[in-house]
């Protein structure tokens, strides 16, 4: 899954009412001050009725104005049509390559099979790390090639309640791009918001290596997130709906849904007032975004991973004057201000604390999302151990 990591170009500001002197960190309170404060908002517009087509801005043009808008693909025909800034490397991707012969990234999986250093360890479990290890890494630095922005490198996820062990793979998987010279600065590494995980984002932030936390479900998760300094959060929006449809008993998503709110988009939202209160350097990622609509309530979000059908309909829709929808900027710094947490929100989190916050819905659905990783890893490494050695070594 492709993720974008440069900064959003937007300068739009939330401008409140004079009334307006708390948020409640939601999304209903946050549309409800739109609704009163709707003039101080710029409208992405293409211009008037006469202009030519050259100067008709479509809905991804607009909404590309507010937030970074990933395309949420492996499917490299697709880079020309969706280009994206910067990429994911994971086992899921390495399973899609193997499997289409005529890639151009072939050549990166047969060499990391062929791979020295990888063939003399007599230990097969060190030599299938070594390979996988490589594959991971000769791809990533492949991609790094074909965007300009930074690439995130998967982390295996049967480490994810390791923090040391995890260090360790981040430090393999840096040495082997350091081999091949793909420099520091344009890679990220992709762990899973478990407390260690989120102990070793901290550690490894504090070394100077980028990290990018993902299955992030809940309010203490991007939180504690946020304050171990990880450089990317990513909060699956779809996923966290899909639960509360068919689940109770989580309490941060029935009091979402008791205000009449997406508790998905809600907790983006939270996320990311916290982030810019409290002057946390990460970027928010949102994900599983599921159609239009998810996309326009989070518009300022830093960034937004997209599936290539709802892309291609943003782009086929272009924003006329009378265009039923008005883009405007729901998330910003300035609006981030206005939000109050409660005292057992701004906790200084612990291991403690966060498993006793964590909810329900997190807890199954960061178990689940860690064994569907680790059953990717093993697909590959079972591929691998039927094809090795390849031809000629």
């Amino acid at each position: 899954m492709p993720v974008s990591l440069s900064s959003s170009s937007s300068s739009a500001l939330f401008i409140p009412s004079p009334q307006e002197t708390r948020c409640r960190s939601s999304v209903g309170s946050f549309q409800h001050s739109l609704i009163k404060s709707h003039r101080s908002f710029p409208r992405i517009r293409a211009g008037n009725a006469n202009s030519v087509d050259t100067n008709l801005t479509t809905e991804l043009d607009a909404v590309s104005s507010f937030s970074e808008i990933v395309p949420d693909t492996v499917i490299f025909d697709d880079f020309e049509k969706f280009p994206p800034t910067a990429a994911t490397v994971s086992s899921s991707l390495i399973l899609g390559i193997c499997g289409l012969p005529d890639t151009k990234f072939r050549s990166a999986i047969e060499t990391a099979l062929a791979d020295g250093e990888c063939f003399t360890q007599e230990d097969s479990n060190i030599r299938m790390s070594c390979m996988f290890n490589k594959a991971l890494v000769n791809v990533g630095a492949d991609l790094t090639k074909l965007v300009p922005g930074r690439v995130s490198t998967e982390v295996d996820a049967r480490l994810a309640y390791d923090t040391h062990a995890i260090i360790r793979k981040v430090h393999e998987l840096l040495k082997f791009y350091n081999e091949v010279e793909v420099p520091p600065e344009r890679l990220l590494f992709k762990i899973p918001s478990t407390w260690q995980g989120i102990e070793a984002s901290r550690l490894l932030e504090s070394e100077g290596i980028q990290t990018h936390l993902t299955f992030v479900y809940s309010f203490p998760q991007a939180a504690a997130a946020a304050q171990a300094g990880a450089s990317v959060i990513q909060i699956f929006v779809g996923r966290i709906r899909d639960w509360a449809r068919n689940h109770s008993g989580d309490l941060e998503i029935e009091a979402a849904c008791k205000r009449g709110e997406d508790p998905g988009l809600a907790l983006v939202t939270k996320a990311y007032n916290y982030i810019h209160k409290h002057g946390h350097k990460s970027k928010l990622m949102a994900a599983a975004v599921r159609n239009k609509q998810d996309i326009f309530s989070l518009l300022g979000v830093d960034y937004i991973i997209a599936p290539l059908k709802i892309l291609q309909s943003l782009k086929e829709s272009p924003t006329l004057p009378d265009d039923k929808y008005s883009f405007v900027r729901r998330l910003s710094p300035t609006s981030a201000m206005l939000c109050n947490f409660s005292p057992e929100e701004l906790v200084k989190w612990d291991q403690l604390t966060f498993a006793s916050a964590m909810g329900p819905a997190a807890e199954e659905l960061l178990s689940t999302g860690l064994e569907g990783y680790k059953k990717q890893t093993m697909r590959v490494e079972e591929f691998f151990g039927k094809i090795w050695p390849p031809p000629n070594v």
